[in-house]
């Protein structure tokens, strides 16, 4: 967040881009940071833009922020873009050590609790079990299901602990694929509580960037290429390429968003108020404000579930095992 709201600052106040990197350098303290724009430096000074230099660097600048700083560089609104990019950074930031904070707690106690049940299943299970299967009797079907499942743990342990991690690695690598990262963008807004956050986030973003260079006198179709960049979904992208094309024929922004999924139909509605009154700008302000309220309580809400919903998961799975062990016993009895 500091680095492009630094540059946006000096930028404003007139410093050549070039003059505007050397200063941030030497307000750096990261020394990896302070390596980076050193290099972007050299690359801006050789007669690269801003976003070609960027591209070099795609494990500590997204692809989102390249795009907006092309077109920001594009359009002449690179000082604002850099300032809203920062918005965003904060924003993401802030949101993102909340739900960190939130999750603490259960992922740690999803990981020993898996641990316990890994252990139980392949150490403490297998030689109860083995009782049972000396006796010349029928065991109850949960019993040959845990049975199972233990002996499938004990034989595969190797493969279950590699298989994991690589089928991530796997699926990560599929999604980058044009053709799976559009399934896998399409797969989100399929999914009901997904599809109600990814449109909340959508439309906060889209209408804080919109209203923000429409208020500092971008025309329409210049802001809508900025905002363009704005998301790395697919379909995202393809709803404001229609929006362009149909504004640049002269159709209203809300007609040309309108029958989309990417956004909330509340949102859609409230920009066609602002066209009507014209104050489009303000509404877009205040569709952002509301979805970002939204979505801040929508996601604090679910990462608060986690924990009573993990505990209700590990004590059906324990109980299950503890079910499973003591059902023959009964019938022996």
């Amino acid at each position: 967040g500091m680095m492009p709201r630094q540059l946006a600052a000096l930028l404003g106040a007139g410093f050549p881009l070039v003059t505007a990197l050397e200063s941030v350098i030497t307000q750096t303290d990261s020394p990896r940071l302070k390596t980076v724009l050193a290099q972007l430096r050299e690359k801006v000074v050789e007669g690269q833009s801003m976003a070609e230099a960027l591209q070099a660097y795609p494990h500590i600048f997204s692809g989102v922020y390249t795009n907006m700083i092309r077109a920001g560089e594009t359009s002449g609104t690179l000082e604002l873009v850099m300032e809203r990019l920062a918005d965003i950074s904060e924003k993401q930031e802030a949101m993102k050590s909340r739900i960190r904070a939130a999750l603490t707690y259960p992922v740690l106690m999803l990981l020993l609790g898996s641990a316990i049940l890994f252990f139980l299943m392949t150490h403490v299970v297998p030689n109860i079990t083995g009782i049972f299967a000396e006796m010349e009797q029928t065991l109850p079907a949960p019993t040959r299901i845990l049975i199972g499942i233990s002996d499938f743990m004990q034989g595969y342990v190797l493969v279950i602990l590699l298989a994991l991690p690589l089928s991530a690695l796997a699926i990560r690598q599929l999604f980058k694929t044009e053709r799976g990262g559009r399934f896998f963008d399409r797969t989100l807004y399929s999914l009901p509580l997904v599809k109600g956050i990814m449109q909340k986030l959508a439309a906060a973003r889209f209408a804080h960037m919109l209203g923000s260079l429409l208020e500092n006198g971008i025309p329409m179709l210049a802001a809508l290429k900025v905002v363009r960049g704005i998301s790395a979904n697919r379909l995202f992208g393809e709803t404001i390429d229609r929006a362009v094309e149909d504004v640049s024929k002269g159709q209203g922004l809300a007609r040309s968003l309108k029958g989309g999924e990417i956004f909330p139909a509340l949102a859609v509605q409230m920009v066609e108020v602002g066209e009507q009154s014209g104050a489009l700008e303000k509404m877009l302000y205040k569709i952002a404000d509301f979805y970002e309220r939204q979505l801040e309580n929508q996601l604090l809400g679910l990462t608060s579930l986690m924990e009573p919903l993990m505990l209700v998961v590990m004590g059906l799975v324990i109980g299950f095992i503890v079910l499973s062990i003591c059902l023959p016993i009964f019938e022996m009895n």
